[in-house]
């Protein structure tokens, strides 16, 4: 029903930027709540920032806040999360999620939708 492809990602050294985007398709419909996410091996998927949409609501993990920026542009449907300062720490699988009730921000329980994901290596 709702398609989500990420891109953006990529290799950077540790202080550098990258801009994450998620083109929206489909049921756009059931994306009133968007958010990032990110999984590294042997970790869980967990809440980096999220975005009610059309609101003004939003949510950033703790150890991103004040590096990463969430934004949408509903004109062309596209999600960002734009990341500065990053660590190696930051370096994880990160995938758009959408879905239509806006519940818990930070929960991927509560997120339907997910993109394929796009890596993000930082080094040090």
């Amino acid at each position: 029903q709702v398609r989500l492809v990420e891109s953006g990602g990529g290799s950077v050294q540790a202080g550098g930027s990258l801009r994450l985007s998620c083109s929206v398709s489909g049921s756009i419909y059931n994306t009133n709540c968007m958010g990032w996410f990110r999984q590294a091996p042997g970790k869980e998927r967990e809440g980096v920032a999220s975005i009610v949409t059309g609101g003004t609501n939003t949510y950033y993990a703790d150890s991103v806040k004040g590096r990463f920026t969430i934004s949408q542009d509903s004109a062309k449907n596209t999600l960002y999360l734009q990341m500065n300062s990053l660590k190696p720490e930051d370096t994880a699988m990160y995938y758009c999620a959408a879905d239509l009730l806006c519940r818990r921000l930070a929960s991927a329980a509560d997120f339907n939708y997910w993109g394929q994901g796009t890596q993000v290596t930082v080094s040090s």
